[in-house]
């Protein structure tokens, strides 16, 4: 990784100026709720053309309506399972992007799905290529359809959202999410030369509030653990860096994020 430092605590606390993503397209998987939908969010509100994927479809479009209705440039949809799609649907994807779109300046790569916690020796086949397709097959043949736009992007740039789940029954969404801190380092190695430039970065936000944590969390107070809203700022400074030093990061935030109160209508 690289060696440039970077001030973590006023990462968190970073937010582009009004319109500086004004003309970009950011590509945000896992956009219907969570982590993902805030940072499509945000993207919006500095004015990008957010392109929503998930294969929560209803989850989109309330994603969809709440930037709409905000003002912000109006985003597109992208229905699309990870589990199930091949890699002509993601060369598909990469297409109708360019076509409707023109460009790609920004991916975020932070759809994730851990099937059940079991041992290895226990493990179920299917369940496991459903997992491995999900987290790192998917995300991969994505990052491979669209590398021709971000290479053409001036300030192309991927972002992982990365997590260290190399923990006892985390099988095959453990091992896959090790295998996508590799899939950063590989990227950020063969992209970091002029030519075929994109910055390559990763997040790992540690323990947040958010559905996939409650489920694999279940007797967890959710008092107790940041909110989603509160992950963004990184993500923001790596989608649209002026340096070409912002590269090869993979920046740890648990231990730096705020702990705030639930809100009056939290429902998990």
């Amino acid at each position: 990784m690289t060696d440039t430092p970077l001030d973590i605590p006023k990462l968190i606390d970073y937010r582009p100026e009004p319109g500086a993503f004004a003309d970009r397209v950011i590509l945000v998987t896992g956009a219907a709720d969570g982590i993902g939908r805030q940072i499509a969010e945000a993207c919006a509100a500095a004015g990008a053309v957010v392109v929503l994927l998930d294969k929560d479809i209803k989850g989109l479009e309330r994603v969809y309506d709440a930037i709409e209705a905000a003002g912000h440039p109006q985003p597109a949809i992208y229905p699309l399972n990870h589990e199930g799609a091949t890699v002509k649907d993601y060369g598909e994807m990469a297409e109708s992007i360019r076509d409707s779109l023109g460009r790609l300046d920004g991916v975020v790569l932070n759809a994730g799905w851990a099937g059940t916690l079991t041992p290895l020796k226990q493990y179920d086949p299917e369940l496991w290529f459903k997992v491995v397709n999900t987290n790192l097959n998917g995300p991969f043949f994505l990052v491979q359809a669209v590398i021709p736009l971000l290479e053409a992007s001036p300030t192309g740039s991927l972002v992982i959202s990365t997590q260290d789940a190399s923990r006892a029954y985390w099988g095959a969404f453990g091992m896959a999410k090790a295998a996508q801190d590799s899939l950063l380092e590989i990227l950020h190695r063969e992209h970091r030369h002029e030519g075929g430039f994109i910055h390559v970065n990763g997040v790992d936000t540690g323990p947040v509030r958010t559905r996939f944590r409650r489920a694999h969390y279940p007797g967890e107070d959710p008092a107790s653990l940041p909110a989603p809203e509160d992950t963004v700022g990184p993500y923001l400074y790596f989608l649209d860096p002026g340096d070409p030093a912002i590269t090869g990061h993979n920046l740890r935030l648990e231990g730096h994020l705020p702990i705030r109160p639930l809100p009056p209508d939290y429902d998990g």
